[in-house]
């Protein structure tokens, strides 16, 4: 998601009259503004994708918390809606069928055979997806085509 991108999501936020969704998209866009400004360069799209997966594990550690407390369940249901409002600003991530399918390319590509091969694999999948990807299924699939 781009910085263009979180702007008209904000700008859509507010016309919907959606708090929790103008809250957590002006949180990511103060984010974006802290990069801007302590790197001294524009942010990139893996930046701002970045950031987003580095809030959704802070907003979950925070949620796994309250779940353990069981003292607020308004809060607990706030903490949840803020995950999903996140998750959503991601790109979706390749699961499934369409990640085996480039699971087993990526290992023909690389001529990979054996279980010493899984890190330049995973490195590749990476790369090819930007990291959106389901990882443990994928380590899992990886595991079980090499040898």
């Amino acid at each position: 998601m781009t910085s263009e991108e979180l702007h008209e999501q904000m700008i859509a936020a507010m016309k919907a009259k959606d708090k929790t969704r103008l809250s957590i998209i002006r949180q990511v866009i103060g984010e974006v503004k802290n990069i801007e400004v302590n790197e001294r360069r524009d942010a990139t799209e893996t930046d701002v994708d970045n950031m987003i997966k580095r809030l959704i594990k802070q907003t979950n550690e925070t949620l796994e918390m309250s779940i353990k407390a069981a003292n607020n369940q308004e809060r607990t249901d706030t903490l949840t809606e803020q995950v999903k409002i996140l998750e959503s600003l991601l790109p979706e991530q390749v699961t499934g069928d369409a990640l085996i399918a480039l699971i087993e390319q990526t290992i023909a590509e690389l001529g990979a055979t054996s279980k010493k091969d899984m890190g330049r694999v995973m490195g590749a999948l990476t790369k090819a997806t930007g990291g959106n990807f389901d990882k443990p299924m994928a380590a899992k699939e990886v595991g079980a085509r090499l040898i």
